[in-house]
């Protein structure tokens, strides 16, 4: 039930992202063309683009949440057995449902700071630039809560027990990109 209603948002936040990132795509190439065709422009494109661009981040680390797609390394955490990994991941987990917390009472408090001041050009509340990081940790905590959950329970093999993916530039595989003879 609750893996449905995780999936189902993230599916959502996919399009809102996609619907977002259109919207700057938008803004920003007819402002280009506004300023060097017509000597104009459009006031409200860059600050509207930058509001988005920090919703689309936070949205996006939503849904590179519960794919695992954050990046790191496991030089560690890959030398454990596996009660080491599960204990690194459990951890782990508990400290990022933290930092989900610091970000939430973080964000709130400048929400309220700033919920009576204005922007300059579209006149909004600054308040919703900042609630953004609320919106994450709200969507991010029930994930890291089924994660933490999944591993108390065992429902975790170990070979999820590591919760990165590695980066596409890594070299795969045993081969030695230092070695000519292995390229």
């Amino acid at each position: 039930m609750i893996n449905k209603l995780i999936d189902g948002y993230c599916r959502v936040t996919g399009y809102l992202i996609a619907a977002m990132l259109a919207v700057m795509v938008v803004l920003v190439f007819g402002n280009v063309v506004m300023r060097y065709g017509f000597n104009s422009g459009f006031t409200i494109s860059e600050e509207l683009s930058r509001w988005l661009f920090v919703w689309l981040t936070f949205l996006g680390a939503v849904v590179a949440l519960r794919d695992n797609g954050h990046l790191g390394t496991d030089m560690l955490v890959g030398r454990l057995g596996p009660l080491g990994k599960r204990i690194c991941m459990g951890l782990s987990l508990l400290l990022m449902i933290y930092c989900l917390w610091l970000l939430f009472s973080g964000s709130l408090e400048q929400f309220k700071i700033n919920r009576d001041s204005q922007s300059p050009v579209m006149e909004a509340s600054m308040g919703w630039f900042y609630a953004s990081g609320m919106v994450f940790a709200v969507l991010g905590f029930p994930i890291l809560l089924m994660d933490l959950y999944r591993l108390v329970t065992g429902q975790v093999d170990d070979a999820h027990l590591v919760l990165i993916k590695e980066s596409e530039e890594a070299p795969h595989g045993d081969t030695d990109s230092s070695n000519p003879s292995q390229r």
